[in-house]
């Protein structure tokens, strides 16, 4: 349920492999929006909390127009689902980022999916659990923050808006440079 402007099996991650950000890499989402579950119309969201809050919840509490104040489902859509823009969708009932934590979403250059990653108070950028963890032990003082607070899970791009001039993979190709011979 997460839209991006077109500007979305793996090694652990040790504490060596965690690396403090000189520069914290930018997120690729620009807009964020939610789906309302009776007329299926997409509402933007202000803020990046707003939509981590309606996300955590959406198997309980699902969104639906009448949570926002002044929209109802005849009111027109604050956004349409096209290839205007490249819009990925995120997993629902993805834990709220703890506070403090940023949780950024890079889409490759190649289109090809999403790479969540999340930059912890002091700035050590974390791209896997087992980082978490050892972050976690080595960090006391967020002894109330859990490693299941946290979600790498990644949206999936959602090829139908993927931009014309991006060469598109087929499934199982890999784009892997030949080695030359001599």
């Amino acid at each position: 349920m997460e839209e991006k402007g077109s500007a979305n099996g793996s090694p652990a991650v040790t504490k060596s492999s965690a690396k403090k950000s000189r520069v914290p890499p930018q997120s690729s989402v620009d807009t964020f929006a939610v789906q309302c579950n009776e007329c299926f119309k997409w509402r933007t969201v202000a803020t990046e909390e707003e939509f981590e809050e309606y996300r955590s919840k959406q198997s309980e509490d699902p969104f639906v127009c009448k949570k926002r104040e002044g929209i109802e489902c005849d009111t027109p859509a604050d956004i349409e689902y096209d290839s205007s823009r490249t819009w990925v969708m995120d997993k629902p009932n993805i834990p709220k980022t703890p506070k403090g934590f940023q949780r950024v979403i890079v889409l490759r250059k190649d289109y090809s999916k999403m790479d969540v990653q999340y930059i912890t108070p002091d700035g050590t950028r974390i791209r896997a659990t087992p980082g978490i963890i050892t972050y976690l032990k080595e960090h006391p003082e967020y002894s109330h923050v859990s490693p299941s607070d946290f979600c790498f899970a990644s949206p999936k791009v959602m090829s139908d808006t993927v931009p014309d001039h991006v060469e598109k993979k087929s499934p199982g190709s890999s784009v892997k440079k030949q080695k030359k011979s001599t």
